[in-house]
């Protein structure tokens, strides 16, 4: 019989460097050795040993471009678990160099690919309100309305649909404990508001911005007002 070696797997992501590194890595987007040593606090050589262990139990990839060798979460499913375990985590403080604040992060941040913090959330309820969008348990799905809306604004749902990937879940979220739009509908949306300008990504931060135009297209399709005068500090989202 062949079952999950959930030991080694909570060895591996129980040390607090590689754990440190699958945070940072929840940005999205690939990252080099060197960042995340810089990010974690530790030297290089350091860093490369913690990336293989983690490469060797499945939880990052990488790949190579010139003389560079950036590393990436090997999964949606990978974010997932790295979000669940940030909701179930008692908070602490942490001084990093490539940490923004926690009022940043809980305001408006990427989850893996997928927009999260009371933005997301905001947002994901939103759309559970006017009936574009439905929730089973943990299994989400767009209604007909939904469909119309979303091709309307740009999103082919059909071909969502025929990815390998969950088309759509809950996911909950570590900073408002409630739940945000995870899967291939959650990424689609995050990446058109970024072609539309809406939204922008800060440097090696999972952090979210969000610009003018962004604030005059979200108090219009989601009714979402959105205080930002403090860009660091808590972002105060109403509805």
């Amino acid at each position: 019989m062949i079952e999950p070696d959930l030991s080694r797997l909570a060895r591996t992501i129980g040390d607090p460097t590689r754990m440190g590194m699958l945070a940072l890595l929840m940005e999205g987007r690939a990252l080099t050795a060197k960042e995340l040593a810089y990010g974690c606090g530790v030297q290089p050589g350091t860093a490369t040993e913690h990336l293989k262990r983690l490469q060797r139990d499945g939880l990052i990839e990488s790949a190579a471009q010139g003389r560079h060798k950036y590393y990436r979460l090997a999964s949606a499913e990978v974010a997932h678990a790295v979000e669940a375990l940030m909701v179930v985590a008692k908070p602490m403080k942490v001084v990093s160099p490539c940490r923004r604040p926690a009022g940043a992060l809980g305001a408006a941040r990427f989850c893996y690919d997928h927009l999260a913090g009371e933005l997301g959330t905001r947002m994901t309820a939103v759309l559970i309100e006017r009936e574009l969008l439905e929730a089973d348990g943990e299994a989400m799905d767009v209604t007909t309305r939904g469909e119309a809306w979303l091709v309307d604004f740009g999103i082919d749902v059909t071909s969502l649909r025929r990815r390998r990937r969950r088309f759509a879940y809950s996911c909950l979220d570590w900073s408002e404990r409630r739940d945000h739009l995870g899967g291939a509908l959650g990424a689609a949306l995050a990446e058109r508001m970024l072609e539309l300008g809406w939204i922008c990504r800060q440097k090696h931060s999972r952090v979210v911005s969000i610009s003018e135009l962004g604030h005059r297209a979200l108090a219009r399709e989601f009714g979402l007002a959105i205080d930002s005068s403090e860009s660091d500090q808590a972002v105060a989202i109403s509805s």
